[in-house]
């Protein structure tokens, strides 16, 4: 389809209104809104993800009680989770946080409890000799071996949430982009939705380079 067509505006005019929400306020409000919740749900879902991961991968009890649970929890559309929780808890800042959170905690659960699995026994049998204790063992033996799977966790964790928030914004919430690009959706008005798309992609992508791809190398060259 040739670009300037009204299904596909050419790219001055998308970099033009990206432009203009810029400067009214409109696009750095909704978007830093998107980014809390982005930031909030991410948090929630490392840390509950990671305690029932350490916990199913190194206690087999606690694996058979909850495995199946997890398989549930990985199978759930996100879309029922989300209307579940907006039913359940209202149409509030907490639900659409909670529903983001719940679609990636199993993922979490899974990736961590596989490193849990891989920890070297040799090397904590040696932390039990020396008689360390267990803050100790667990922040100078345990947490270094499951470093690298708790960065593929947050790594394909954060590119997931990116794309929840967004239909929890749509679907329950009165602002954030994925709200204004339901908005522009009912108006038709593609040229906004593109600029939108694109800010929000810009600020994957540099919180991506700046922050992940830096703790990824990092990591890696420790564990070499």
């Amino acid at each position: 389809m040739a670009a300037g067509s009204d299904l596909w505006p050419p790219p001055a005019a998308v970099l033009g209104r990206l432009s203009e929400e810029f400067a009214s306020g409109e696009l750095t409000e909704h978007l830093s809104i998107t980014l809390l919740r982005v930031a909030t749900a991410f948090a929630i879902a490392m840390l509950v993800g990671t305690a029932f991961g350490m916990l199913m991968g190194s206690k087999t009890a606690w694996n058979n009680v909850l495995d199946a649970l997890l398989i549930i929890g990985l199978n759930i559309p996100a879309l029922v989770t989300i209307v579940l929780c907006y039913l359940w808890l209202g149409l509030t800042e907490a639900a659409a946080v909670v529903a983001v959170a719940l679609n990636k905690i199993p993922t979490v659960v899974v990736t961590v409890r596989e490193g849990a699995r891989a920890v070297d026994q040799d090397l904590m049998e040696v932390a039990r000799a020396y008689r360390l204790s267990r803050l100790t063992t667990l922040r100078r033996v345990f947490a270094p071996q499951l470093y690298p799977y708790l960065m593929a966790a947050a790594r394909s964790g954060l590119a997931l949430i990116w794309k929840i928030v967004l239909v929890v914004e749509l679907l329950g919430r009165s602002d954030g982009v994925g709200f204004q690009i339901g908005t522009f959706f009912q108006f038709f008005d593609i040229t906004s939705i593109l600029a939108y798309t694109l800010a929000f992609a810009a600020v994957v992508y540099v919180i991506e380079a700046l922050v992940m791809q830096p703790i990824d190398r990092h990591i890696a060259r420790w564990h070499r």
